[in-house]
């Protein structure tokens, strides 16, 4: 795929790139020749796998910043500083995902697994909105899942309170990431800027911890090692939409293995869209757009 394909020149930010399917997208993209911009929660850990990417793809353009999307302020620190840096971004991939069985809360009070999958992909996008509209073409990708089909939302109790469940929180958070994408594509779809979405596949990247430290969890571990994609191979697609010319122009679309599929109808309700945008300003702060 990226045999004939050049990325020379572009900038690319992908979250969440230390490791799993994020680290596969920069290694294939700073193969391609795209500066590489990482994001990480841990500078100490991820800094030895940007120095290894680097040695294996032989491009020194790769950078690696600190960013904790479940911090409002971290999001916004991040943009700024990267807005200082770089005048513009070519491809931007909001990657970075988790899931937690037990409920946890952000020092904001939002639930963690809707602020990470989310809401601070929501705000970073619209913080580096600017930078992206000075770059011809600009891709936007956001990396969510299947588990959408499954996922509700419910702006009263958005941040689950009253009915949590592990599986009902990463399902939401992804259903948000799918009309996020939509009303997006919409409001850009003059600008050049596209906006797409990418189901990766199951894989085994070790983020389905239902049973941690228990004999079963290896054995889920293992079954999952023999039948889910790896990394390497969950990543095609989001180097595909960064780099294909085939693709160039299409927005508002949902991907998986290369192809576009269909969305579920409920991604249509453009009501919903809206409300979910106006209620994702208002908790992150952001001025009505």
């Amino acid at each position: 795929m990226l045999e004939h394909t050049t990325m020379s020149g572009k900038t690319v930010l992908i979250t969440g790139a230390g490791s799993g399917i994020g680290r596969e997208t920069a290694r294939g993209l700073a193969s391609a020749g795209a500066r590489v911009v990482m994001t990480c929660t841990d500078r100490e850990k991820t800094g030895p796998v940007c120095e290894a990417l680097k040695r294996q793809t032989g491009n020194s353009a790769i950078e690696l910043l600190q960013l904790d999307l479940a911090a409002p302020a971290s999001v916004r620190e991040f943009a700024a500083e990267f807005s200082r840096r770089y005048h513009q971004l070519h491809v931007l991939i909001n990657n970075a995902g988790v899931f937690s069985l037990k409920r946890q809360e952000t020092p904001g009070g939002f639930e963690h697994t809707i602020a990470v999958n989310y809401l601070g992909p929501f705000l970073l996008t619209r913080l580096l909105l600017p930078v992206l509209r000075q770059t011809p073409g600009a891709r936007i990708i956001n990396v969510s899942s299947d588990a959408y089909s499954q996922g509700r939302i419910d702006p009263s109790d958005f941040h689950l309170q009253r009915n949590y469940s592990g599986i009902k929180a990463y399902g939401a958070s992804k259903f948000a990431l799918m009309l996020f994408t939509l009303e997006l594509a919409d409001r850009l779809r003059d600008t050049g800027i596209t906006v797409n979405v990418v189901h990766p596949g199951t894989v085994a990247t070790g983020i389905w911890q239902l049973w941690p430290g228990t004999w079963y969890q290896g054995l889920m571990d293992r079954i999952m090692g023999l039948f889910a994609s790896t990394p390497a191979q969950a990543s095609r697609t989001s180097i595909y939409l960064a780099t294909s010319a085939a693709v160039q122009g299409i927005t508002g679309a949902y991907f998986a293995k290369e192809k576009q599929k269909d969305l579920a109808p409920k991604c249509r309700d453009k009501a919903l869209q809206q409300e979910l945008w106006r209620l994702s300003e208002k908790l992150t702060g952001l001025e009505p757009a």
